[in-house]
Parts: C-alpha cells; sequence; structure tokens
C-alpha cells in the first residue's frame, strides 16, 4: 500500500512538472513576442496573436502585427525548436556513447555545418543556387558520413566515435578557418562569426515549418526507442544481451541525431552548451529513464533558448548578440555546479 501511494505521488509529481513546463513555455514564447527594442503590451499582443491566427478582427497598428506575427512569433518558435532539438539529441548521444560530456556536436555537424555556410557565404560556392541553409546541412552531413567512414562504419563503439568526432570536427574547423582568414574582409568576418555563434535573425515561418517537423519526427523515433536507450546506458553487451541489434540501432539514432542537429544548425547556426547542460538538469527532476527523460528535455531546452533568446535581445540596449553567447554564458556555470554537485555526492 505505502509502495503504491508512492508510486502514485511520483507520478502526480511528474505530471505537475509536465505542466509547469508547459506553463512555462507559454509564458517565455509571450514575453518573447512582447519584449524587444520596441515593448508592446501583453493586451495589444495577444490581439495580434488571435488575428494571426484567424481568430479576432482588432483593430491594431499594422506595425505592431507585423513586428509580432511575421517576426517575434517565429523567431521565439524557431527559438524552442532549436532548444527542444538539441537537448533531445543530447540525451541520446550521452545514452549511446555512455559518455556525460557527449552533446550533438560530438559528431563533427557542428563544424562540418558551418564550413558549408562559410564557403556559400565567402566564396559564393553553388553559383547562387544554394543557399546559406543548404550549404550548412550539405556540410554537416558531409562531416557525419566522414565521422562514420573513420569510426569503422556501424561497427565503431563509443570510443571510436567519440575520437572520430573530434578529428573530423578538427578538420572541418582548420578548413573554415583557412576559408575566413584567406577570404573575408572585416565586415565579413563579423558577419561569419556572428552566424557561427549562433543567430535567429531573419528566420521566417517556412524555418519554424521545417524545425518542428524535424524535431517532432526525431522526438518520435527517440521516445520509439527509449527502452533501447535504457539498455544503452548498460553497456552494449548488455543491450545485445536484451535483443538489441546493437550496430543497426546505434547507427539509425546517430542518423536521426544527426539529421535533427543538421537541420537546425543550418538554421540558426552553432548554439553551444544546449545539448549538453538541459540533459543534466532533466535527469535532476525526472530520473534517467529515457520515456520521461526525452519529453524533459525537449520541454527544458525549449524553455531554455526562448528564455536565452529574450535575453540576447535585452542585455545590451541597441544590440542583438549572438544567442550561443548567451546560452554559453548561462550554461556554463550551471554546468560547473552540475558537476560540483556531483563530486560532493561522489
Amino acid at each position: 500500500m505505502i509502495h503504491r501511494l508512492t508510486a502514485d505521488s511520483a507520478r502526480l509529481t511528474r505530471w505537475l512538472l509536465a505542466l509547469l513546463a508547459l506553463a512555462s513555455l507559454t509564458l517565455s514564447v509571450t514575453l518573447a513576442v512582447s519584449l524587444g527594442e520596441l515593448n508592446i503590451p501583453l493586451a495589444v499582443t495577444f490581439k495580434a496573436l488571435l488575428n494571426g491566427m484567424g481568430m479576432g478582427h482588432y483593430d491594431i497598428p499594422r506595425i505592431q502585427q507585423g513586428i509580432i506575427w511575421e517576426y517575434r512569433l517565429s523567431r521565439a518558435l524557431v527559438a524552442a525548436c532549436c532548444g527542444a532539438g538539441l537537448s533531445l539529441c543530447g540525451a541520446v548521444l550521452q545514452a549511446l556513447l555512455r559518455n556525460v560530456l557527449a552533446e550533438p556536436y560530438v559528431l563533427g555537424i557542428s563544424a562540418g555545418a558551418s564550413t558549408g555556410a562559410v564557403l556559400v557565404m565567402l566564396l559564393g560556392l553553388g553559383g547562387g543556387l544554394i543557399g546559406i541553409s543548404l550549404g550548412a546541412f550539405m556540410g554537416a552531413t558531409l562531416a557525419f558520413t566522414l565521422v562514420l567512414l573513420l569510426a569503422t562504419g556501424i561497427q565503431g563503439g563509443p570510443a571510436q566515435v567519440i575520437l572520430a568526432g573530434v578529428a573530423g570536427a578538427q578538420l572541418f574547423n582548420a578548413l573554415t578557418a583557412w576559408v575566413v582568414s584567406t577570404s573575408a574582409n572585416a565586415e565579413q568576418a563579423r558577419s561569419v562569426m556572428f552566424w557561427l555563434l549562433g543567430s535567429l535573425s531573419g528566420v521566417r515561418w517556412t524555418d519554424v515549418g521545417l524545425a518542428a517537423a524535424v524535431v517532432t519526427a526525431g522526438l518520435v523515433v527517440c521516445l520509439y526507442c527509449a527502452r533501447t536507450l535504457d539498455a544503452f546506458v548498460f553497456g552494449d553487451d548488455a543491450a545485445a544481451s536484451l535483443g538489441v541489434p546493437v550496430a543497426r540501432v546505434r547507427l539509425g539514432l546517430f542518423a536521426i541525431t544527426a539529421l535533427v542537429t543538421a537541420c537546425l544548425v543550418s538554421i540558426v547556426g552553432a548554439v553551444g552548451f544546449v545539448g549538453l547542460v538541459v540533459p543534466h538538469m532533466a535527469r535532476l527532476l525526472v530520473g534517467p529513464r529515457h520515456v520521461r527523460l526525452l519529453l524533459a528535455c525537449v520541454l527544458i531546452g525549449a524553455n531554455f533558448m526562448v528564455l536565452a533568446d529574450i535575453v540576447s535581445r535585452l542585455i545590451v540596449p541597441g544590440q542583438v548578440l549572438p544567442i550561443g553567447v548567451v546560452t554559453a554564458l548561462v550554461g556554463a556555470p550551471v554546468f560547473a555546479a552540475l558537476l560540483y554537485r556531483n563530486r560532493r555526492a561522489a
């Protein structure tokens, strides 16, 4: 009886946390839409949102309607998708590689995307037919393929994959630095650096649709494999003893995380620390079981990125910081606190 009451209490707590996270995300998105260089009252914000959804015909200034619906809302939703996707991939990779420091960029995807974007921005790769996002996606795909080859295909274990990812990242980072140093003037170098540190400027509703579709598909696949991820935490031998086709499942989940990461990086650039820190925060709240952990990562990561976007637009008056700078400034102390807490627990 006591055990049942304890289980019911834990389940109720998890549901309350989920509802709190959803309410927090709604509030965060609302604040992101309202706050900026031009602060818009919440009442006007809600009216503009209802107008945009076709649920109202309120008379508000056209410029405010455009700022809210066309610029700020799409930006906030892309930020939420980016945070959710990177956090999801971080949790999956930490299980597959059995490494608490694993994150979405450990496969060299970010470095490859940066090289692809820089080749388009500075050298005009594709003769104008390839945009920055497509160039970044192609670079990310090439980097992931190279890492798989270096890790001896699907037979590569976690250690080989990590080493291959480090080697691939160094190669593509070197290529990026070489292109920037030989081809960019001061203004171009500044633009490139801003993109490399993560930027939500210029995102549109098409980006929202792409990011939401990719993250949703990735979440569905990863939730389907949640029990398999639980087995991977205990090692390949333990997973194989439970009937898991280790090499094939690992390759499939690597491909899913690579696809999600590549799409998000191609839209917003390389945003660090989200996929590293958020999974650890989620484990503290819901425990290690992946069916709960993955959902918690999505909600917490979305909140984290939307709030980081708000800070990036408000912390320096009249200037927008790269969002990667904000996530690093917030994520580094949080990660240090987690390490200190784990050390004391040990």
